[in-house]
């Protein structure tokens, strides 16, 4: 009777002492409710901040700000004034159909795209080009602007930093884009002109791939950026060079390597191009297939009207 007597006095004070703990535990969950209450609650930091004028974002163009290519685009409307032929409108028409539905930038069609425009263009003024663009630019491209895309470019502004076009189009179509959607500027391959008659040569390069890295850096450096606080954005593993000089990388609407890159790097990605991300920024998703669809259609009855 003495061992049971024992055995339960052992219960009753572990009960005794479960009751204790247990009260205990409540008093400070209670406790700290009431002073998580009463502390403000944490907020995310601020980006873009506001004020920050050693901050910067830079865009790329194609399939990032603009869906498909705006050499494309300003390729159609230079046919609707002649400058060209029905074959070379084919070839531009299969290229751009090839870059959406691929959704990355073959360097052989982006280089017969560019040799094309230079030929084009040769021994007409650049003034002329300037003034078609802005026309072209209504005709095909203002309908093209990524929403989405668009308002990350608008946060910047409205936090009072500079954002920069950052694109292997030509300079003057890029400087007309960048100028109708408000941003500062715009980066981009320069074609040579000479007493303002273009030669139908480039001045270097296309700014392309690590050449966008090298023009933002040297940009950066120009205006006085800390490329730290600032921010890229792209839709091409070619430009993780341009993404990666940057504290900020964003990929949008990324191929495929890119969207690897991006979750291996933690790098955070907006796709417009889904329907899920297309109703939350106002797009159709049905017509953004019919689109497609509609290119592609267009493209091989003109790759087979060339055969």
């Amino acid at each position: 009777m003495a061992a049971l007597g024992w055995l339960t006095h052992r219960r009753r004070s572990a009960t005794a002492r479960s009751v204790l703990a247990g009260e205990a535990a409540a008093e400070a969950a209670r406790k700290s409710s009431q002073e998580a209450q009463a502390a403000p609650p944490e907020e995310e930091a601020e980006f873009p901040v506001r004020g920050d004028d050693r901050a910067a974002a830079f865009f790329d163009l194609d399939n990032t700000v603009m869906q498909g290519a705006a050499l494309f685009h300003f390729g159609r409307g230079l046919y609707k004034r002649k400058f060209f032929d029905t074959r070379d409108l084919a070839r531009f028409a299969w290229q751009q159909a090839w870059f959406r539905l691929a959704g990355v930038e073959d360097p052989e069609h982006m280089q017969d795209a560019r040799d094309s425009a230079l030929s084009i263009v040769k021994g007409h003024r650049v003034a002329e080009l300037k003034s078609i663009g802005e026309e072209i630019y209504d005709e095909y491209m203002a309908e093209r602007i990524w929403p989405g895309t668009r308002a990350l470019a608008q946060a910047h502004l409205d936090a009072g930093q500079k954002v920069w076009l950052v694109t292997a189009a030509p300079v003057e179509i890029a400087q007309v884009i960048a100028r109708r959607l408000g941003l500062t500027g715009a980066l981009g391959t320069v074609a040579e002109s000479v007493d303002g008659v273009y030669t139908g040569r480039l001045v270097g390069e296309p700014l392309h791939g690590p050449a966008k890295a090298e023009a933002v850096r040297a940009l950066a450096a120009a205006e006085g950026l800390d490329l730290f606080r600032c921010a890229a954005y792209s839709d091409s593993a070619n430009d993780i060079p341009m993404l990666s000089l940057v504290g900020h990388p964003y990929a949008i609407n990324p191929d495929a390597k890119l969207r690897r890159h991006a979750r291996e790097m933690d790098w955070r990605l907006r796709d417009y191009r889904t329907g899920r991300k297309a109703a939350k920024v106002g797009i159709p998703a049905a017509a953004g297939v019919g689109a497609v669809a509609g290119g592609t259609a267009a493209a091989i009855a003109l790759h087979r009207r060339r055969r």
